[in-house]
């Protein structure tokens, strides 16, 4: 039995097996629309929210999700932006989570994810706030640190959420900043 989930046997093997593959079929789905993530933009803040959550959901080939954030800093409210952004970005980080808990032999062997593991283990949410806030390519194994850890998928959430969320309102804000800058030194078309 696992001691940590209090499930064993064969329910826990099907539960593993079932999110690897839900991460494995998030990440072929979004490979596949790449080229259409562009559309969302119209949409809005819903467009910021969805676009943010497909590009976090990749784990094997990130998306230009800051990019987007940038670049909509300045057409939105950036605090809008931020929190669409923000929120969507942690969801989208939930297929890293369950790559975690689907089982730590995939990465269990890399010593940076050995020491992200433990740092998450001794700090719990504040790792993953860091980890979240921190413009890197790292989040996705703080997630899978978290997933294996059997970190309650509330607690990944709320912090993941605030940290990605204080990330995207720098990066909407320095968008937006970046406009105004452009037009004081180019002028208004």
């Amino acid at each position: 039995m696992n001691e940590r989930s209090g499930i064993s046997g064969w329910r826990l093997t099907l539960i593993r097996i079932t999110a690897f593959l839900l991460v494995v079929a998030i990440t072929l789905v979004i490979i596949a629309l790449r080229d259409q993530l562009d559309q969302l933009k119209a949409y809005g803040y819903p467009g910021i929210f969805l676009l943010s959550i497909l590009a976090n959901a990749t784990v094997i080939l990130p998306a230009p999700g800051i990019a987007f954030t940038f670049a909509l800093g300045a057409v939105f409210n950036p605090i809008g932006v931020a929190i669409a952004a923000g929120s969507g970005a942690a969801i989208g980080e939930l297929t890293g989570y369950l790559a975690g808990f689907s089982g730590r032999g995939i990465i269990d062997d890399n010593p940076t994810y050995q020491r992200i593991e433990k740092w998450t283990e001794q700090y719990g949410g504040w790792a993953i706030l860091i980890l979240a806030f921190i413009p890197n390519p790292l989040f996705d194994l703080g997630g899978a640190a978290a997933g294996a850890l059997r970190m309650p998928i509330r607690t990944f959430l709320f912090w993941a959420i605030i940290g990605k969320t204080l990330k995207m309102l720098l990066i909407a804000y320095s968008g937006a900043a970046s406009i105004d800058w452009l037009t004081q030194i180019f002028g208004t078309p």
